[in-house]
């Protein structure tokens, strides 16, 4: 196991900055995320930490060593791919153990290192297959096999998740997170989609443009957001914006924080419901305001008709209008 630091590491390809800096420490077995929208960097300082691509200026340091000019397979980390990067001409055995068949590894040590990443992946009764012969979520348990036998310092990982249908990402997510749990080794986890980060990580780092917005804990990041842009990132559904509430900043207030009727904390505003989405126990519902803002409001029960609605808000975030920074009451401070 290691940790990473990260010391104003920067990334440009020609005039063109990807990273702005980045600033951050990995702790000694963290489940790290990496968040943010298409573009944002996250896949590059992912790939900059893997030693595919050189560090413009900054300093990564991994297990306390600095690792700028350090060959990627001298580096002891291990990387799942988006693409499962399988050999098809190879069985799942031979696909797992194959790194370690060039490192001249003794055969009894490789099939010990096999059958124990095997069995922690319940790939026992695949072995002898070939990949043209798995579904896509057991070609991703084998790509993760590859890399746990191993035995990397870091494992960083790439959106493995993201070729696969919602339920069979669901269910992969907690076996990832009880992998980590087991292994016990610092992972760098990439994803452009915030449930995965929710649910995955210790902390998230959120980027946006090359610039790292905020590092903290999931629950710190939905409750205690630096700015706009990772309020309305985290969150399913996002913070609803208001504009008109407030002629000096931007108003935020989640779904399950705005009360539909005559009921509830705050001034009543009138409304207009537009669309409800009916989930089963909960429903998300579309409102326009008077004012001109448009809301979601989180519902348990029945949900409200299309036509007239009041509603009331409890607690409310309040951001820069130019900046999108956060303002915080001297109760919050």
């Amino acid at each position: 196991m290691a940790s990473l630091q990260f010391r104003s590491l920067k990334k440009s390809y020609g005039s063109v900055r990807v990273l702005h800096g980045i600033d951050m420490e990995v702790d000694d077995g963290e489940f790290l995320v990496l968040v943010g929208p298409s573009g944002c960097g996250k896949s590059t300082l992912l790939r900059c930490i893997a030693g595919l691509e050189t560090i413009s200026d900054g300093e990564l340091d991994i297990g306390g060593r600095c690792v700028n000019d350090v060959a990627p397979r001298d580096r002891d980390v291990a990387m799942v791919f988006q693409s499962y990067a399988l050999y098809p001409h190879m069985t799942v055995r031979r696909n797992m153990a194959f790194a370690l068949e060039l490192r001249k590894t003794p055969q009894v040590e490789m099939d010990a290192a096999v059958s124990h990443a095997a069995s922690m992946l319940a790939l026992e009764p695949l072995l002898e297959r070939y990949p043209k012969e798995l579904s896509g979520g057991q070609r991703q348990r084998v790509a993760m096999g590859r890399a746990i036998v191993r035995r990397p310092s870091v494992f960083l990982f790439d959106e493995p998740l993201s070729n696969l249908d919602a339920a069979l990402r669901a269910q992969l997510r907690v076996e990832l997170k009880s992998l980590h749990h087991t292994l016990g080794t610092t992972m760098v986890y990439v994803t452009h989609d915030q449930v995965e980060a929710m649910t995955l990580a210790d902390r998230i780092a959120v980027l946006e443009g090359g610039h790292l917005q905020q590092l903290g804990t999931p629950a710190e990041l939905y409750d205690d957001p630096s700015n706009q842009f990772v309020a309305g990132f985290i969150g399913t559904p996002s913070m609803s914006f208001l504009e008109h509430l407030d002629p000096e900043v931007v108003v935020g207030v989640r779904p399950h924080e705005v009360f539909v009727g005559a009921d509830g904390p705050g001034e009543a505003h009138n409304g207009t419901v537009e669309v409800v989405e009916t989930l089963g126990f909960e429903s998300f519902v579309h409102i326009s305001l008077s004012s001109g803002d448009k809301l979601v409001a989180r519902v348990e029960g029945p949900p409200p008709e299309r036509g007239p609605v009041t509603v009331r808000l409890g607690r409310t975030y309040r951001f820069d209008r130019a900046t999108g920074a956060r303002i915080r009451t001297s109760s919050e401070s």
